[in-house]
């Protein structure tokens, strides 16, 4: 399943792809629906390029048919991203937890100017394997993932505001 998650934000371009680069960025977004507070597990810095590892949880409902296939309290998975400061852009790949075998995801985002703040363009594709349900669980994290952006959008606003301080 190939996706599109755009947001909006206040602050201009750069201190947004600075943030998302920022581990302690990640420790804010508590209580978010469908995914999981995440866990920085690993933050290297080499010159514009900023690696980051961070383990996400998948915690929305999925349908029954959904669970007889896949325990969803095991629907964690590592996002390994490298950000570019310069360019503003993101490659992430996903390593799962468990079900690593059904499981792949890969996508980059790019933030750029929007009038007077910024737009970050999340574009993905995501791919579970799982006869019968793949597609429901597909469109169940897709789901989660939109929802999850579309509040993070808040709590990025919130900690730029805040640094500014």
């Amino acid at each position: 399943m190939d996706f599109t998650v755009t947001q909006s934000f206040a602050a201009d371009p750069d201190r947004v792809a600075r943030a998302y680069a920022s581990p302690d960025l990640y420790g804010h977004m508590v209580g978010l629906p469908k995914l999981g507070t995440p866990e920085v597990l690993d933050h290297r810095v080499a010159d514009d390029l900023v690696h980051l590892q961070v383990r996400y949880r998948f915690v929305g409902d999925l349908a029954p048919a959904v669970t007889a296939v896949v325990d969803p309290r095991r629907l964690t998975w590592v996002e390994h991203s490298t950000h570019d400061l310069v360019t503003r852009t993101v490659r992430y790949h996903l390593v799962p937890d468990h079900y690593a075998d059904r499981l792949r995801s890969s996508g980059s985002s790019t933030v750029e100017p929007d009038g007077t703040g910024s737009r970050r363009t999340v574009t993905g594709r995501l791919k579970v394997r799982a006869v019968v349900v793949g597609g429901a669980v597909e469109r169940a994290i897709v789901s989660g993932l939109s929802e999850h952006m579309a509040d993070e959008i808040g709590v990025v606003d919130r900690y730029l505001a805040d640094a500014t301080r």
